[in-house]
């Protein structure tokens, strides 16, 4: 078995124009004081990281690895999320999503999706210079909008996003393949890649790319009220990056799963500070310990209603208080009656 590396941290809700979140250098020096150990870097923030340089520059790379060891941590991982989901959009979201990409593709979907490729498959030449082994993105969607079957949908309709997704991430997965690198799609509401039957569809028309894994978190689950316990027991193999965000659901008389178009903080479903909401946690460790899981437990902040850096800090204690550090003989090694092949078949009497 192998023990959890962290605590460590996603800055992208946690940068801004202010010091000290306003550049690699003095975030690093904040969430190091906490108590973490890496720093999962978003590749869209320019405070944080020159998505090009990196990609073209080994010597760049090894300067932010500087930067981050020199507060006593390591970079985990590098993200994508807001690019990923601009490889796969349903026209009913282009100008909401325009935003996530410059100002110059705005307005024109082929030439925004042809910038989201090259931004993933930058942030895979980065992650190989950085000796990264697995990155994080969305998947986009085409279905989402049509994720409720009424009106009933056309035949065909939800087989024919499924296949041009897989169309559009198999040669990016081959590239990250000559990389060596996975690419981690988080599960997430809004993607068409949300649980893990979705999951399987995507997989079947990438002829189950090795390189296809999965960014767990079990926030999400908890607002799709789906078994975020056993879903680690059935794509474990697949599951190759942690975040560790809470959620709770409260449903009403007035209000489910839909959240009846409220804000987050009166939603039956919202995000959570580590150990405010309804998440498992303890659970959650222990089947990632014993699946031998090898990343780490990335804390994720999203919470309606404290205050980021009280989230931040309280957040570092809560995963280093879950991590197992796991045992290195069986407990019960002490009454090992040190038998052999001859004593096993006489006490069977064979």
């Amino acid at each position: 078995m192998k023990t959890i590396k962290g605590p460590a941290i996603f800055l992208a809700q946690f940068a801004g124009d202010e010091a000290p979140f306003n550049s690699l250098d003095a975030i690093c020096g904040w969430v190091s004081q906490m108590g973490y150990q890496g720093v999962q870097i978003p590749t869209w923030d320019a405070r944080l990281i020159d998505l090009d340089k990196a990609a073209s520059s080994k010597d760049y790379c090894d300067e932010l690895a500087g930067t981050v060891a020199k507060h006593g941590m390591q970079i985990t991982e590098l993200s994508t999320h807001l690019q990923g989901q601009l490889v796969a959009v349903n026209p009913v979201y282009d100008s909401g999503f325009d935003g996530f990409a410059p100002a110059s593709v705005h307005g024109n979907p082929n030439a925004r999706q042809e910038w989201a490729v090259d931004q993933v498959l930058k942030a895979g030449q980065a992650s190989k210079h950085l000796g990264l082994t697995e990155h994080a993105t969305f998947s986009g969607a085409f279905a989402w909008p049509f994720l409720y079957p009424f009106p009933q949908r056309p035949a065909g309709l939800v087989e024919s996003a499924f296949e041009e997704l897989g169309k559009r991430w198999t040669p990016i997965l081959n590239k990250f393949d000559e990389l060596g690198v996975d690419l981690c799609y988080e599960i997430h509401p809004g993607e068409d890649l949300h649980d893990g039957i979705t999951f399987e569809m995507f997989l079947e028309q990438v002829k189950d790319h090795p390189r296809a894994n999965i960014l767990y978190d079990p926030s999400h689950f908890v607002l799709q009220c789906l078994d975020y316990l056993d879903f680690i027991d059935i794509y474990k193999d697949r599951i190759k990056m942690f975040h560790v965000k809470d959620a709770e659901f409260n449903p009403t008389g007035r209000q489910g799963v839909y959240g009846g178009y409220q804000s987050w903080v009166d939603r039956a479903g919202r995000f959570r500070s580590l150990g405010d909401g309804q998440v498992d946690f303890a659970g959650i460790f222990s089947k990632m310990a014993a699946n031998d899981f090898n990343g780490w437990a990335v804390l994720e902040w999203e919470c309606c209603l404290k205050h980021p850096e009280d989230g931040a800090r309280e957040g570092a204690q809560f995963i280093a208080d879950h991590i197992i550090r796991v045992t290195e003989k069986a407990f019960d090694d002490f009454a090992d009656g040190g038998t052999d092949d001859a004593a096993n078949r006489k006490m069977l009497g064979i």
